[in-house]
């Protein structure tokens, strides 16, 4: 992966909000969309997303990142789970889960 698309996504990651939540899919798409209009590539999708948080991702709130489904990643689950439930983030009944109709985030406009 080349270190442009890494800090799109760290960049990105790091602008979600407390409370709120994207999933990879959202992420990736955002991304490919600076990239492009930045007179890059598109490139990218949900799994590269998840590796460039698994290898470089420990310094942003990567937590706040979950599946299409709003689950948070199954490796650092109780861990995602208690920053989730810090920042009130809105879970669902059984708490495993981000409720993404109420959480979901997206920045305001691409530069």
């Amino acid at each position: 992966m080349d270190d442009d698309y890494v800090e799109a996504v760290l960049d990105l990651v790091e602008a979600i909000p407390s409370g709120r939540a994207m999933t990879y899919g959202t992420i990736a798409e955002v991304v490919a969309d600076q990239l492009e209009a930045a007179g890059h590539r598109r490139r990218g999708g949900p799994r590269q997303v998840g590796q460039v948080l698994a290898h470089a991702g420990s310094g942003v709130p990567w937590w706040r990142v979950v599946n299409a489904s709003g689950a948070p990643p199954a490796r650092h689950l109780s861990r995602a789970l208690e920053h989730l439930v810090a920042e009130s983030t809105p879970l669902s009944a059984d708490g495993s889960r981000v409720r993404l109709r109420q959480a979901i985030w997206f920045p305001d406009e691409l530069e």
